[in-house]
């Protein structure tokens, strides 16, 4: 609770917190909206392929055009100004740099990142859960054999329910499961980029308005983001995914403890220690009554009499039998929070969540029929949608992971709904963060738990 007054005695000490920012889009955009009303947080540089891109984002979120002029990440540094460039590598390799914040949300351009922040030895804020999912264990393991800190970006919802699961556990009760609140319909599965704002209810005029990317936001739309946040969560906490992939159950606040818990018990959960999606939708379109669609919840079960009787005594919702509760976060405003990370990882050492096991995968699978000769085009895309899957099955079948089904082309077939396997498709690209990939599956994965 003191983040900010260790912030403050630093910057009185002529110390301000130093951050690089790769990735200029909307989340990043967020982020720059804020850092400039804290005191003693200097973001030095930011990094974008296109930086005309960063400093329309600059000029968009406030900032006047004297406080992006530095000639140089030296000069901004002197200066207390910001660096616009083009080159990440520079931002990562540069002493006066403590943080990186990787926001790009491209997964094979974040683990590059990441490793060249470990190389250059700072701390990562990887807002880029894309990236995460695929490589986030080995990624976080080879940052912690440094020092330095690897971790999800306060804001985003999966940094939320990791910090919702360790509530539960540093009280002492008995965690069922985790998950987010989503707007989510079965046919959403195969939205395209040509039809995801009409999921959204939004109009031509209104999206032109604003910055918006259809991909990424048909990576919501279709459930593969939900499916990469919630695998990133099981690397997080030690949860499960569900062998089947997640079952976006509708449910409304009131509920969450009913319906979040083992069918055994009444629920409709396969088994304890799971996460998944409270959808906020039913499947015939009618909202579901005190949803919780930008939220973050957990359930739990108390431990003993003693403690449900305390959960009735105090007006802690429930289900019908006392035993199990939920707790939630209502909302998450992404980029606006995500300086918490950043502060927590220079101040305190401590990442706000950080995947630290292969537990979970986020595997790519065939919205239509696909052929051979076709490539795949990504999260959001109109090839593929994400499915989140214990690890132990994903590295059994091979399957190919979401963040490498980025323009690469199918050597077989794929059926609708069916998962696309590592040999199903030709790398060409990318060989680097595919052996990296393929070195987590072996050093960390299922196989090399049971061998050690």
């Amino acid at each position: 609770m003191n983040l900010y007054s260790m912030l403050s005695a630093r910057n009185d000490s002529g110390r301000p917190i130093r951050v690089g920012l790769i990735g200029a889009g909307k989340f990043g955009s967020m982020v720059l909206a804020q850092a400039r009303k804290i005191a003693g947080y200097h973001i030095v540089g930011v990094a974008d392929l296109d930086a005309g891109k960063a400093r329309a984002s600059l000029v968009r979120t406030g900032w006047q055009p004297e406080e992006y002029a530095a000639k140089s990440l030296g000069d901004a540094m002197d200066t207390g100004r910001t660096f616009v460039t083009d080159d990440a590598a520079a931002l990562c390799a540069f002493d006066g740099i403590e943080c990186i914040i990787e926001a790009t949300g491209h997964p094979i351009a974040g683990v590059r990142h990441a490793l060249m922040a470990i190389d250059g030895m700072k701390h990562i804020v990887m807002v880029n859960v894309e990236a995460d999912v695929m490589c986030g264990p080995i990624l976080g393991r080879m940052a912690r054999d440094k020092g330095l800190v690897y971790s999800m970006a306060y804001g985003d919802q999966p940094a939320f329910i990791c910090e919702l699961v360790d509530w539960v556990r540093s009280c002492g009760f008995e965690l069922t499961s985790a998950g987010k609140g989503m707007n989510f319909r079965p046919e959403f599965r195969y939205s395209t980029p040509d039809t995801v704002w009409g999921y959204f209810g939004w109009s031509e005029e209104f999206v032109a308005k604003g910055d918006f990317n259809p991909k990424m936001y048909n990576s919501f739309t279709d459930g593969t983001k939900a499916a990469i946040e919630m695998a990133a969560v099981a690397n997080g906490t030690g949860l499960d995914c569900p062998d089947d992939g997640l079952a976006f159950y509708p449910t409304g606040l009131h509920d969450l403890a009913q319906v979040f818990k083992p069918a055994s018990e009444g629920g409709r959960l396969p088994s304890n220690g799971l996460v998944d999606i409270a959808a906020s939708v039913e499947p015939d379109g009618r909202k579901v009554v005190n949803n919780i669609q930008y939220g973050m919840f957990v359930t739990f079960r108390a431990p003993d009499e003693y403690t449900k009787g305390c959960f009735e005594q105090y007006g802690l919702l429930t289900d019908k039998s006392g035993w199990y509760g939920s707790m939630w976060r209502p909302f998450h405003l992404i980029g606006l929070e995500t300086s918490v990370s950043v502060l927590s990882a220079v101040l305190r050492h401590e990442p706000t969540g950080s995947s630290k096991e292969f537990r979970g995968d986020a595997v790519a699978t065939a919205k239509s029929d696909l052929k051979a000769g076709s490539y795949l085009d990504g999260e959001g895309g109109f090839a593929t949608w994400a499915k989140a899957i214990p690890a132990t099955i994903s590295t059994a079948i091979d399957a190919l992971p979401m963040g490498l089904a980025h323009h690469v082309k199918l050597k077989n077939d794929i059926a609708r709904d069916q998962i696309v396997r590592m040999s199903d498709v030709e790398f060409v690209d990318d060989l680097d963060v595919v052996a990296l990939r393929r070195e987590q599956v072996v050093t960390m994965g299922p196989k090399a738990e049971k061998a050690a």
